[in-house]
């Protein structure tokens, strides 16, 4: 088995168990879907970077070994300190920096 085949094997094997688990947040309450957003959420990005990267083989084999990869890998990310607070938090000031420019901009127009 190639490289690529190993990598789609896993991707395929983790999007089907990303749609398990979508299935399974569609009979819930709207309320418990809410709850489940952000892991919901962030299993999307894990198979959105598998679709961009490839794993060695080793790697591959390693996560197809295991009966749900994609949990496994949220669960990991979930323990992990990131910098996702702190990249809001830029956009936060960003944005009313660059209000603040145009409303300068538009007072000295005026």
């Amino acid at each position: 088995m190639t490289n690529e085949e190993r990598n789609t094997a896993l991707y395929q094997k983790m999007f089907a168990e990303q749609e398990k688990f979508r299935d399974w947040l569609k009979g819930q309450s709207p309320g418990e879907i809410l709850n489940h957003s952000y892991e919901y959420t962030i299993r999307e990005d894990i198979l959105l970077s598998l679709e961009y990267h490839d794993l060695s083989d080793a790697q591959a084999d390693a996560l197809m070994k295991s009966p749900s990869p994609l949990t496994d890998v949220f669960r990991d990310f979930e323990k992990r300190e990131t910098g996702h607070m702190e990249t809001i938090w830029a956009c936060l000031e960003s944005r009313a920096d660059t209000i603040l420019e145009e409303q300068r901009r538009t007072t000295t127009i005026a």
